[in-house]
């Protein structure tokens, strides 16, 4: 007679799981899902344009209208950008892309559990998934538009050097930070959702303490302290500087943020992991 195994819930059971074993789980959980995944991200990428006239082109008309803004303030004076090494539009487009990919990293963490609101009650499978989702998405549309970002360098004269294939590894610490935050941001903000407002705000107020759209050296001392303390200064700095200059400065700071970025991630995926079964319950 074959021996029946008898699977026994208890309360908050997730808390009690080895640290180690949390992880080997959430990575396994991630590798059965990987056909969900992929049918997930063919549905929801191909429909965010369904009902456009012009489709997957807002992916280049959106980077365009932004650089539009900025230059304009720059050429009347309202901003001053400083040295940036490069003409401005070329430098402003990439900036602002490279910090758009790790707000859509953030986007994608924070709409982990809202993606699959319509049938997260009803079907039962590990929402780590969904994060993998929604970043292949935002990957999808970024190296749609990275292509018209290199094309734009060019034409300005700034030929990106061939360190540029490191770019994906440089792109990983974005990941682990934008992402980390936005698990936390979408299991608190189902409780809190006024949180996901003030986060906003902050994150509005993050781009202009951080050098994307001027130089890293300014005549402020105040402004200069906190780009110091700011980790993004060396991330998104680093992944800019390595595809125009093939080389970055502060690489320890760069490496100090990174290790950052992986702390905040591990802790922001372990608590996602063992929160999540009660945020769901509050979703009913």
């Amino acid at each position: 007679m074959s021996k029946q195994l008898t699977k026994v819930y208890e309360p908050d059971s997730r808390r009690h799981i080895n640290f180690f074993k949390i992880w080997i789980i959430m990575f396994r959980n991630v590798i059965t899902s990987r056909e969900l995944i992929y049918q997930l991200f063919k549905r929801d990428f191909f429909m965010a344009y369904k009902k456009s006239f012009i489709g997957t082109a807002w992916i280049l008309f959106s980077p365009i209208a932004g650089i539009i803004s900025w230059v304009l303030m720059n050429r009347t004076g309202i901003l001053n950008p400083g040295d940036v090494g490069i003409p401005y539009p070329a430098y402003v487009l990439l900036s602002t892309s490279i910090w758009g990919l790790f707000m859509g990293f953030y986007e994608a963490g924070a709409s982990t559990l809202g993606a699959g609101s319509g049938f997260i009650m009803q079907v039962k499978y590990p929402h780590e998934a969904l994060l993998v989702k929604q970043v292949a998405q935002h990957l999808a549309n970024f190296c749609l538009g990275f292509g018209m970002n290199i094309l734009v360098l060019i034409i300005f004269g700034v030929i990106p050097s061939w360190k540029l294939i490191f770019f994906p590894i440089l792109v990983l610490p974005l990941f682990l930070l934008g992402a980390g935050i936005g698990l936390l941001i979408s299991v608190i903000s189902i409780v809190a959702i006024d949180l996901t407002k003030g986060i906003g705000m902050a994150f509005g107020l993050l781009l202009y303490v951080t050098p994307v759209i001027y130089s890293a050296n300014t005549q402020s001392h105040l402004l200069n302290e906190i780009i110091k303390y700011n980790p993004l200064t060396y991330l998104i700095g680093a992944t800019r500087d390595i595809i125009i200059y093939g080389q970055f400065n502060n690489i320890d700071r760069f490496l100090y943020s990174s290790l950052f970025a992986l702390v905040v991630f591990m802790f922001s995926w372990r608590m996602f992991f063992i929160s999540e079964e009660k945020v769901v319950e509050r979703m009913i």
